[in-house]
């Protein structure tokens, strides 16, 4: 999954894409609103963390250009203001969460990952395929109750996968989700960890290749019937 963080001050932003990328999602990084807005116009993302106070174009015109342009990714708005013009105003232009600094990471990330199952239609982080059983708040992936073991990459190459399962998904997309700006993926890095991860969910699960059309992840019963 990958989120956008917009925010000037050094200190918040290091912290808030750290927390993020710990947590094991793509993170891109802007400091200058105008920069974000130009970004937005072309690259998607699963979320948006955007603050309020930026130089270049504010956090309050880079959500109404959002919803001018009809993109309806999750935005979660960052400011120290506290007056309630501001809330309102955010939440009336398209914004879907707001938390005022200082913030506990803890909330933080709790609400990044409910905007994160709000973009995939997900209504919980726990999923349920077949055997398999994937949480996303306790990071655990388990079959038949038994816990297996996946590096960070793995694991969201899995939970791209399951939020979008019954559909096909292309190599550039999985890409876009599962890397940042800061990352090169290079040309046959999706079929290496495809290839891991198919491994590891033998009997469980099973990642169908689409030839020219990409990739669906579908219980194993299903996939031997």
């Amino acid at each position: 999954m990958r989120v956008l963080v917009i925010e000037d001050d050094e200190h918040l932003g290091a912290a808030v894409a750290d927390c993020l990328r710990q947590s094991g999602y793509a993170v891109d990084w802007e400091r200058d609103g105008a920069a974000a807005n130009d970004l937005l116009s072309y690259q998607d993302y699963d979320a948006v963390v955007v603050d309020i106070g930026l130089p270049g174009m504010d956090g309050i015109a880079i959500l109404r250009a959002m919803r001018a342009r009809g993109t309806r990714t999750p935005v979660l708005m960052l400011t120290a203001r506290s007056a309630i013009d501001d809330r309102i105003d955010a939440l009336d232009i398209g914004a879907d969460d707001y938390l005022a600094k200082p913030f506990d990471v803890r909330e933080f990330l709790a609400r990044c990952r409910a905007l994160l199952r709000r973009s995939s239609g997900e209504a919980s982080d726990r999923i349920e395929l077949g055997k398999l059983t994937f949480d996303g708040v306790a990071k655990t992936v388990t079959i038949d109750n038994t816990q297996l073991l996946l590096p960070n990459r793995e694991f969201r190459l899995l939970e791209i996968l399951l939020r979008r399962r019954g559909r096909l998904l292309d190599k550039d997309q999985i890409a876009a989700q599962l890397f940042d700006f800061d990352h090169d993926a290079g040309p046959n890095a999706i079929e290496v960890y495809i290839a891991r991860l198919r491994k590891k969910l033998a009997g469980a699960a099973v990642i169908r290749t689409v030839r020219g059309l990409g990739y669906v992840i579908e219980p194993s019963d299903v996939a031997a019937g």
